[in-house]
């Protein structure tokens, strides 16, 4: 491996790392929140106890996602200083404001976790929308820096400067909204069908028709709904997407797709892998008309194919793969969602096939796959830019050598650190069980929320 491939895979597995915990970082906390509303609404208790044990679960998450997210950091400024240069002049603004939306996060979480049974109602509710707003911003404004990579605008680039800079043009890139939209909604879908995975498995492990049963049976069900939502909505928003790379990055899109040739009524590859010496998708099942369809609204939109680019500007050809893997997932945990709200709601049924269970269970680790795929898809399909058409990866990279060696040690720390998480997470849970943490919401003397034991 040469200093620039290791010093990619260095920050891409710090990355592919952080944002398992990112994720669930912001897709928690509108979990915790609906069981909150379905408490202070319905008064039932198992709402309560869901919202507690989900509450401890996210703050042992985000004590990971804060050290590896300031790692990231820190590679950032190490590995490419040439794109910190660039963006320490075009766009300081996300990095500085996420400072504040962190604060926010942390500082009513704090509130909820250990006043929760000293304020009003109304205030614990505001305590989690502040909770999610402040995730949810952290995430967005972090990701608004890969928007503007795509997407650069604020600046006039001549002659190696950067001229004329507007940091709120630069912020308000023409792909802001839509990749923001995107982290959003896919997030949501990832914390909830963790939870739906874990509620399944859990499900599968009680007595029917038991107080354990039932909590877990209700959890499923807000899983399901607030899942089914955000992944119907992350599709729309992922059409919209499909439409920013044909204006934007047309190369992108065509990779996506193994479209070498221009042309209108282009027909939309599902599956199969790319053929770069024949310049064809082997194996794929094509949809006619439909990439057109896609990239504009129409059948008769052009769209552009790879070789109209000079070779060395193609992505790597197997973005196809992740695009289809991606999608595929998606549509996946749509139709879980339909079937399970059909299943309890239209046909009343009393309990889940085991074989949909099982599919539950597989749900979770199903999303947080896609959220790896996506974000391979999005950072892969850009080579071999840092900033699109403005900053090549090699030129922003550091001229420092020998980087393997901390590659192998930050794997190590990464190696670490999942065994840790994954070990607090069942020690507590097991210490604290689902029925203990109902009879002490059952017990008004009795603390829930602070309950550490």
């Amino acid at each position: 491996m040469d200093d620039l491939l290791i010093a990619r895979s260095l920050f891409g597995t710090t990355m592919a790392f952080h944002i398992i915990f990112a994720t669930i970082g912001v897709g928690l906390p509108l979990m915790i929140l609906t069981a909150e509303l379905m408490y202070q609404r319905t008064k039932d208790q198992d709402y309560v106890v869901m919202a507690k044990r989900w509450t401890k679960a996210f703050a042992v998450l985000l004590g990971v996602g804060i050290p590896t997210g300031t790692i990231a950091g820190v590679q950032l400024s190490l590995l490419w200083p040439g794109f910190m240069e660039v963006i320490g002049r075009v766009m300081p603004l996300p990095f500085q404001i996420e400072i504040y939306a962190f604060f926010v996060e942390a500082l009513f979480m704090s509130i909820y976790v250990y006043a929760a049974e000293r304020i009003a109602p109304w205030m614990r509710i505001v305590s989690l929308i502040l909770v999610a707003m402040g995730a949810l911003a952290s995430a967005v404004l972090i990701t608004n820096v890969h928007a503007f990579q795509g997407t650069p605008a604020g600046f006039r680039y001549e002659d190696g400067k950067y001229l004329d800079i507007d940091p709120w043009a630069a912020f308000f890139n023409p792909s802001f909204f839509v990749t923001a939209g995107h982290v959003a909604l896919s997030a949501y879908v990832t914390g909830a069908f963790v939870v739906a995975s874990v509620a399944a498995f859990k499900l599968m492990k009680s007595d029917f028709g038991s107080r354990v049963y039932k909590l877990h049976q209700k959890a499923i069900m807000i899983s399901l709904v607030v899942g089914g939502i955000a992944s119907f909505l992350t599709a729309l928003n992922g059409h919209e997407s499909a439409q920013y790379l044909h204006e934007y990055q047309p190369e992108k899109l065509a990779a996506a797709e193994g479209l070498f040739e221009t042309q209108d009524h282009a027909p939309l590859a599902i599956g199969g892998f790319t053929d770069r010496e024949t310049k064809e998708i082997k194996w794929a099942i094509e949809i006619p008309w439909a990439l057109s369809f896609l990239a504009g609204n129409s059948f008769d939109t052009v769209v552009v194919g790879l070789n109209d680019f000079p070779e060395e500007y193609w992505p790597p050809l197997f973005v196809h793969t992740l695009f289809n893997a991606m999608v595929g997932i998606g549509s996946l945990l749509i139709l879980i969602s339909l079937l399970g709200i059909a299943w309890k709601k239209f046909l009343k049924k009393d309990h889940f096939p085991k074989v949909f269970l099982w599919t539950l269970v597989a749900s979770g680790p199903l999303a947080v796959a896609a959220i790896e795929f996506g974000w391979i898809f999005a950072c892969t399909g850009r080579q071999p830019w840092v900033i699109y058409r403005i900053l090549s990866t090699a030129q922003s990279a550091t001229t420092a050598e020998n980087l393997g060696i901390l590659f192998i040690l930050f794997a190590f720390v990464y190696v670490i650190l999942g065994t840790a998480v994954v070990f607090v997470l069942f020690y507590y849970f097991r210490k604290n069980t689902v029925l203990d943490d109902l009879q002490r919401a059952e017990k008004k003397s009795v603390p829930l929320f602070s309950s550490n034991s």
